[in-house]
């Protein structure tokens, strides 16, 4: 009797040699096209998908150029995550060294700026290209522990033969996503890796938990921050008279006077000082204060046209949102997975409910959990542009979408077929804009 996916993952804390075998196989069958003994792992699955959509070579082993010690010195004390790597290094290392393991740190575009743990480990990590300043996007080196789970936003165990490329066999990963708590963004991604022999299936479930501490961590320093500007903000609203109130620089809530509190304030991707035009109040200035921005409503009403969006995926690494109203507009960078989203709404003007979308995005219609926080980060910034029930542009808002020139489908990590060119019968069809 075949072996269910979950079987041979069990299959590999007993019997390594056995479920490597077994893995061989499926990846031989899934990449001839062939009837496999057992089907991959869902996640799995969807990220060979990818790959063959892309065009990696699994017989290849590419190796990208690596990043100067300038520039890696640089992400690292730009990063966010060089606030947790103590939780990451005393919840990971001293496990890791001794089970013959190295701990992975990467940033948000797949590049390595930590590595630490097991000395032997290390070494056999260079021979694969594992190195400081390399390039371990999915689309790149194809399916393993941190390009995988940046692209499926969230934790994944990649076992011997499950990732893509071939020489990476021997190797076996464990990634979790780390978020940015303020906004919801990819920062980085936390992976275990080490000689297939050495893991264990319990080594994902470790390395979720303490992500999930390091997340905790920047969730706690973002509420001290909130309270120091709390103390700069009080003195300020003192003296105001009107709607107004003082927010961080990423728009949570501090202080408010004259208005309701509101937790957090949708802010354009780029914000400076002057008149400006927000969702949640209309027309507002602006003025920087010491770790974020008193924003003040303008009492005089403006008159507003009907709300124009353009949605730009025509460069895959800078995909952005534009608003404008006639009277106003503002620019926002989207991050990967809520440009997919709001192209399948473009796509689909008539709207889609949370299982439509996890099916579209995930292949998997029980997701809508995910979904529903990514669509609540969403509707942070668009406002009353996005109904839900089902989820939907508003009625009165012309969408456009720019697409990228030629054949290339305009985001082509995500998973078929909700993220093809084309929409399904009955909807309106999206192409290039003006």
């Amino acid at each position: 009797m075949a072996l269910s996916p979950m079987d041979v993952t069990h299959l590999a804390a007993v019997d390594t040699t056995r479920a490597a075998r077994v893995l061989r196989e499926v990846r031989s069958a899934a990449l001839a096209g062939q009837r496999a003994p057992v089907a991959p792992r869902p996640v799995i699955g969807q990220s060979w998908e990818r790959m063959l959509r892309s065009g990696v070579d699994p017989d290849r082993d590419v190796r990208s150029g690596l990043l100067s010690r300038e520039e890696v010195r640089r992400r690292r004390e730009s990063s966010t995550l060089r606030h947790v790597l103590p939780v990451l290094r005393e919840g990971l290392l001293s496990v890791a060294d001794v089970a013959h393991h190295i701990m992975v740190v990467a940033d948000e575009e797949g590049r390595v700026l930590w590595r630490e743990g097991s000395a032997p480990v290390l070494r056999k990590a260079d021979a694969l290209g594992f190195e400081i300043g390399a390039d371990w996007r999915e689309d790149v080196v194809g399916t393993n522990g941190v390009g995988t789970p940046a692209v499926a936003r969230r934790p994944v165990q990649v076992f011997a033969s499950e990732h893509f490329v071939r020489s990476h066999a021997t190797w076996t990963c464990a990634g979790a996503p780390l978020t940015d708590p303020r906004d919801g963004r990819l920062i980085g991604v936390v992976d275990v890796s080490g000689p297939l022999e050495t893991m264990h299936p319990a080594t994902l479930s470790w390395v979720d938990s303490v992500a999930k501490l390091a997340e905790a961590r920047l969730r706690e320093m973002h509420l001290e921050s909130l309270e120091r500007l709390r103390a700069v903000a009080a003195p300020v609203l003192a003296r105001i008279g009107g709607r107004a109130l003082v927010v961080d620089r990423h728009g949570w809530t501090a202080a408010v006077t004259g208005m309701p509190y509101t937790r957090r304030l949708a802010l354009p991707g780029s914000v400076s000082a002057g008149m400006r035009w927000l969702p949640a109040l209309g027309r507002c200035s602006l003025e920087p204060l010491a770790g974020g921005w008193l924003v003040r409503a303008a009492d005089e009403p403006v008159a507003r046209g009907p709300a124009r969006i353009v949605l730009d995926l025509r460069e895959p690494r800078r995909r952005s949102v534009e608003v404008s109203d006639g009277a106003d507009s503002w620019t926002r960078e989207l991050s990967p997975r809520h440009a997919e989203l709001l192209y399948l709404l473009a796509v689909h003007r008539s709207g889609r409910s949370a299982a439509e979308l996890a099916r579209d995005v995930f292949g998997d219609p029980a997701r809508t959990v995910t979904v529903r926080a990514e669509m609540s980060r969403i509707r942070r910034y668009l406002g009353s542009l996005l109904d839900h029930r089902p989820y939907r542009f508003a009625e009165n808002a012309e969408v456009d979408v720019l697409l990228p020139d030629g054949p290339r489908v305009p985001l082509p990590r995500s998973t078929p077929p909700g993220a093809g060119r084309g929409a399904d019968a009955g909807d309106e069809a999206v192409g290039p804009g003006p």
